[in-house]
C-alpha cells in the first residue's frame, strides 16, 4: 500500500500542466491584435447619449404637462364629468336696430270748413252746397235748379242751439244738409244715426265765426234718425230732434 507523504504540498500542480501553460503563452506572443474600430464606439456613445436626452425631456415634458390636463379634464366640483374644448363659433353680425319712431301727440279735432261767400262745395255728383250771409244754397242730382235756406228765418234763433234738416233722396243714395247754430264752443263733426251705425258728414262756416254753418252727409239708407253736431271736446253742439 503507498502512503503520500505527508510533507508534500497538496495543491502542487502536475508537471504536464505547467508545460501546456507554457506552450500557450508562447503562441499568444505569435498572434497579432486587430485594431479597435474607435469611431464606430464613439457614433454608438453618441447615439445612446442623445436616446438618454430624449428620454430625459420626453418624461420632463409629461410631468409638467399632467397637472395641465387634470385642470382641463376635471373642473371643480365637476366629478367625472369631462370639459370638451369649445367648438370655435364665428359672430354674426348684430343686426342694426331700427329708430323707434316717436310718438306723436294726438291729433287736433276737426273744425268746419271755411269757405269764401258763393264758394260752391261738391259733397257728391250732382250734390253741390254754397253759403251766403244770408243763409244756406244747395243742389242736387233731381233737383239741379238752387235751393235756398235762410238762417235769418222767423223760426230760426241763434241764441238757441239748433239744426235744421233737409233730406233729398235719389235711387242710390240720401242725401242731407241743414244749418247749425248757437252752440257753446266751437263746432267740429255731424253725426246721423242710422239703421247701419252713424253717418259722419261735414261742416261749412263763413269766415269771422258768424255763430252758424250747414252741415251736410251722404247716406245708403231713407231710415235715418237723430241728427248731433258736436263740438271740438266731444260734447253735443247742437242736435236734432
Amino acid at each position: 500500500m503507498n502512503h503520500l507523504d505527508p510533507e508534500a504540498e497538496p495543491d502542487a500542480e502536475p508537471a504536464g500542466a505547467g508545460r501546456l501553460r507554457e506552450a500557450l503563452a508562447a503562441a499568444a506572443y505569435d498572434v497579432t491584435p486587430s485594431r479597435l474600430p474607435l469611431a464606430a464606439v464613439e457614433r454608438r456613445g453618441r447615439l445612446l447619449r442623445r436616446r438618454r436626452r430624449t428620454t430625459v425631456l420626453g418624461a420632463g415634458c409629461a410631468v409638467l404637462l399632467a397637472p395641465l390636463a387634470f385642470v382641463s379634464l376635471h373642473g371643480p366640483g365637476d366629478g367625472d364629468r369631462v370639459t370638451r374644448p369649445a367648438a370655435t363659433v364665428s359672430a354674426s353680425p348684430v343686426p342694426s336696430r331700427s329708430p323707434v319712431p316717436s310718438r306723436s301727440p294726438s291729433a287736433p279735432a276737426p273744425t268746419p270748413r271755411v269757405v269764401a261767400p258763393g264758394e260752391r262745395v261738391t259733397a257728391a255728383p250732382g250734390f253741390v252746397l254754397w253759403l251766403t250771409e244770408e243763409g244756406k244754397h244747395w243742389t242736387t242730382p233731381e233737383g239741379p235748379e238752387p235751393q235756398f235756406r235762410s238762417v235769418n228765418s222767423d223760426n230760426i234763433d241763434r241764441d238757441v242751439p239748433g239744426v235744421t234738416v233737409q233730406s233729398e233722396s235719389t235711387p242710390t243714395r240720401a242725401l242731407l244738409s241743414g244749418l247749425y247754430y248757437g252752440g257753446a264752443g266751437t263746432a267740429s263733426v255731424v253725426e246721423v244715426a242710422s239703421e247701419n251705425g252713424p253717418v259722419r258728414g261735414g261742416l261749412l262756416e263763413l269766415p269771422g265765426r258768424p255763430g252758424w254753418g250747414v252741415w251736410y252727409a251722404v247716406a245708403d239708407t231713407d231710415d235715418l234718425g237723430r241728427v248731433t253736431v258736436r263740438d271740438t271736446e266731444g260734447g253735443v253742439y247742437a242736435h236734432f230732434p
